[in-house]
């Protein structure tokens, strides 16, 4: 495989693109994105052809909700180049190449966030259900699989697995079957007997056969390729399930039993972990009296007391959390040959690990308010530092 330039359309070389981490620092934290747009709208006026203004303003309209919207100006971008580059700190250090996804900012892992304070090269080259496979690859001294399990994104995985093995430079997350394995009716039978996990088998079932299959109550359910809850509900009744397919239309859902994890108080308690290299790093914890835990509608930013509970788990994880369930992350290491992935989890009643969700798309930033959340920052750039070791080890 040559290392030259991707023979998409004409051009020769990558267009300039902003990224994500800055335009979603803005939105997140309520600034002024105004003039970030103006500024690429007056660049893709004055010149049609430049693919990373298109790019950007696609990013955009994702993070201020216009999702449909971002994805048709995506493709547009897409269509005219597929190899983009963000120039990282002074620009001097490893170049690491991303083999992304089109679509939403879930398709695939946010590198650029792990890549903060970095100095270096990221190139973005787009893979489609079109163009699987690229024709030839941008010179990098390293690589990642940043493309994440999906239903959209298996085609390209399947494409990408034969090539990823044989990579003429080091490639992060190279096994593209092990990304596939994290799928959520998938991860659970990798993942059956290992010590000190605990997962729910999760059943991968059709609108007919969710209606009809009998089913232990209560149950969770979710429709395919959905991500934060949307979607996602506790069942407890034939009944139950009859409305919920009334509410929703999908053709394809998963099912799952219902665990209870819920603390001596009646609190849940939702863990994110992102395992570099095989150590676990805590990226956040979300204290919630609702057993859907998600950290924006946990409350976290208007109770301190919660707040003081999630700033002792950073304090004390790598002394307590982490060691008291190593057997468990190494077994999570072990089933998955990947080199980065992140887990959703809690401990439940019997003190085990309780895996909601593995995958190698989930976002770990640096965005909170560190106001509201001074314990942030330090952990945040841990996990960094050591995402960034790996790269600069694996670039040599």
């Amino acid at each position: 495989m040559p290392l030259s330039a991707p023979g998409v359309g004409t051009q020769l070389a990558p267009s300039p693109t902003g990224g994500l981490a800055d335009y979603a620092r803005i939105v997140f934290r309520g600034g002024d994105i105004q003039p970030a747009w103006d500024g690429l709208m007056a660049r893709a006026a004055a010149d049609p052809g430049d693919a990373g203004a298109l790019l950007d303003l696609s990013t955009i309209l994702q993070l201020v909700g216009q999702r449909e919207q971002g994805l048709a100006l995506q493709a547009d971008a897409l269509a005219r180049q597929r190899w983009y580059r963000r120039t990282l700190g002074t620009g001097r250090g490893p170049r690491l190449l991303a083999l992304v996804a089109a679509g939403d900012m879930m398709a695939s892992t946010p590198v650029e966030f792990l890549l903060g304070g970095w100095s270096g090269e990221l190139d973005l080259l787009f893979l489609t259900p079109e163009a699987p496979v690229p024709d030839h690859v941008p010179a990098h001294d390293v690589a990642i699989l940043a493309i994440g399990e999906s239903d959209a994104n298996a085609p390209l995985l399947r494409a990408l697995a034969p090539l990823a093995s044989h990579w003429p430079r080091p490639m992060l997350n190279a096994s593209a079957g092990d990304v596939s394995a994290l799928g959520r009716d998938r991860a659970p039978e990798r993942l059956a007997r290992q010590p000190g996990l605990v997962i729910p088998p999760t059943s991968r079932l059709a609108r007919a056969e969710l209606a009809t299959q009998p089913h232990r109550w209560p149950v969770i359910v979710r429709p395919i390729d959905s991500h934060a809850g949307a979607g996602l509900e506790k069942l407890d009744d034939a009944a139950a399930l009859a409305g919920y397919l009334d509410r929703h239309a999908g053709d394809t859902f998963y099912v799952s039993p219902f665990v209870d994890y819920a603390g001596a108080d009646g609190r849940f308690r939702k863990l994110r972990i992102a395992l570099v290299d095989g150590r676990p790093f805590v990226v956040h914890m979300a204290v919630s009296e609702h057993w859907m835990v998600h950290y924006l509608n946990a409350g976290m930013a208007n109770d301190a007391g919660k707040r003081a509970e999630e700033s002792a788990m950073f304090a004390g994880f790598d002394a307590g959390f982490a060691r008291r369930h190593a057997a468990a992350f190494a077994a999570l290491h072990a089933a998955f040959d990947l080199d980065y992935f992140a887990v959703d989890c809690a401990e439940d009643r019997s003190g085990a690990l309780l895996i909601f969700e593995a995958d190698t798309a989930m976002i770990v930033h640096d965005m909170d308010p560190p106001d509201l959340y001074p314990y942030k920052a330090p952990a945040m750039r841990k996990v960094f530092v050591a995402f960034q070791a790996m790269v600069a080890a694996r670039a040599g």
